[in-house]
């Protein structure tokens, strides 16, 4: 997945977001902060349920989107207090949140196999 570099801030948008939007609204919301866009720091945007996330970046080319849906729980969001902006993660933060090791009601079975019900993207062709 994504694996930050010391030079790379990662922003938590505070406030839940509409993940109906794609590019350019994502990339308006990071403009409305006032953060550089194009700096490639890794800007996280949470679902109002909490169990969508989107991560947008700057990779030198282009304009990244990465999308994960947990099949089961809720993320747990660090410094969500109300307040309108954006928080920092540090890296172990992240990383724990892209893995949904900080989640409610979520727990892995020994197996690896995929929740009930989920969607198998892993399908072999």
């Amino acid at each position: 997945m994504l694996n930050p570099t010391q030079n790379q801030r990662i922003y938590l948008a505070v406030e839940p977001v509409d993940m109906r939007g794609g590019f350019d609204r994502l990339a308006g919301r990071v403009r409305a902060t006032a953060l550089d866009l194009y700096a490639g720091h890794l800007f996280v945007f949470i679902s109002r349920r909490r169990t969508h996330l989107k991560v947008l970046t700057w990779d030198g080319s282009g304009l990244v989107v990465l999308y994960k849906r947990l099949g089961k729980g809720k993320f747990i969001v660090p410094g969500r207090d109300g307040q309108p902006g954006t928080t920092t993660l540090d890296a172990a933060a992240f990383a724990n949140l892209l893995r949904g090791s900080e989640t409610v009601g979520v727990r892995r079975s020994k197996s690896g196999k995929r929740p009930k019900g989920g969607i198998d993207t892993a399908r072999r062709m």
